[in-house]
């Protein structure tokens, strides 16, 4: 007669809370997995890294030419070219910086910023004329750009929305045309790479940082909250303009206090049996043992793809089958 191999109904119980704890266990990782998700897959463009030009209104490569009562709110300078004519009558409120070691090492940090704003990608591809629309942040790219009338930059309520501006040759703003902020937008977030020159029309209000590798000329009453600033070879030439470096506004910060917290009332007998948990016993000196092992199994929030904790989880699933098997054959 052959052999036959009895499960002992201990183990029969064993195994089927084995199987419980196990699928639990990873339905939870399950769970988990949903929660953690995969990060986005692009982020927030980022301001252009201006360097020490940053705290100039104009700069110019060969010289830099004023006719009338411009004013400069910033610094001003030329380098490695050494005119500046023009300031007086036109007012600086600034330093002025003729080919000295500050003029060249802003002119080298220009350089470095018109190629890092050339090289933003992807560039969302734009009609010439730009005027009589609203942008969003991000990166819009052209052969030429013009504006007539307003172009209205819309940051969506974030301070910090960027708007890059590629254009392979010109520039050109119409007379009395405007760039207009909304909803967060600031001055010091918008950029214009310009592959040859710039020009500002007459009596334009014009917004953001002019990068460009050739020449830039303002016409009278032109004004710009940004800055101009031309490669080593370009030119600047200003006409009764106003030139104002507006620094980005930094968010006010709010301190929230934390939320007082409470110690939960342990379960009362009657509670407790119904429920069918037991509470763990504890000494005289009050020993917490059991409530730190019950934090302990909490799954902590981590930064695991769901690929890898669903491998985790299979693992688990796979070492529970098993050892519910090896419970089976106790006999």
């Amino acid at each position: 007669m052959g052999d036959t191999t009895r499960t002992h109904p201990s183990a029969r119980r064993s195994g089927r809370r084995l199987s419980r704890r196990f699928s639990g266990a990873f339905l939870a990782l399950a769970a988990t997995a949903l929660v953690v998700g995969p990060s986005p897959a692009g982020a927030a463009e980022h301001a252009v890294d201006l360097g020490t030009a940053d705290s100039f209104g104009v700069l110019a490569g060969a010289e830099l030419t004023n006719t009338g009562d411009s004013v400069i709110n910033g610094d001003l300078g030329v380098s490695p070219g050494t005119a500046i004519s023009g300031f007086p009558p036109g007012i600086v409120n600034g330093s002025e910086h003729s080919a000295d070691e500050v003029a060249g090492q802003a002119q080298i940090d220009t350089t470095t910023a018109y190629n890092d704003a050339a090289s933003r990608t992807p560039a969302t591809a734009v009609a010439t004329e730009l005027g009589g629309q609203t942008f969003g942040p991000g990166v819009y790219q052209n052969t030429t750009l013009e504006i007539t009338n307003t172009l209205t930059l819309d940051a969506d309520g974030d301070p910090n929305a960027v708007f890059i501006f590629q254009s392979g040759s010109t520039l050109v703003t119409a007379s009395n045309s405007s760039v207009s902020l909304t909803n967060g937008a600031q001055a010091c977030n918008v950029f214009w790479q310009v592959g040859s020159s710039a020009t500002l029309g007459t009596g334009t209000e014009f917004v953001g940082t002019v990068l460009s590798l050739a020449s830039i000329t303002a016409n009278e009453g032109a004004t710009v909250q940004g800055r101009l600033l031309a490669g080593v070879e370009g030119a600047v030439t200003l006409d009764n303009n106003t030139v104002t470096v507006v620094p980005c506004a930094t968010p006010p910060t709010t301190t929230t206090e934390p939320a007082a917290t409470t110690e939960p009332a342990a379960p009362t007998t009657d509670a407790a049996e119904e429920s069918g948990f037991t509470p763990a016993q504890t000494g005289d000196g009050g020993d917490d043992s059991a409530t730190d092992s019950a934090t302990a199994t909490s799954l902590p929030a981590t930064g695991f793809g769901v690929g890898a904790v669903l491998l985790l989880g299979a693992l688990t699933l796979v070492l529970g089958a098993a050892m519910v098997r090896r419970s089976a054959r106790v006999r």
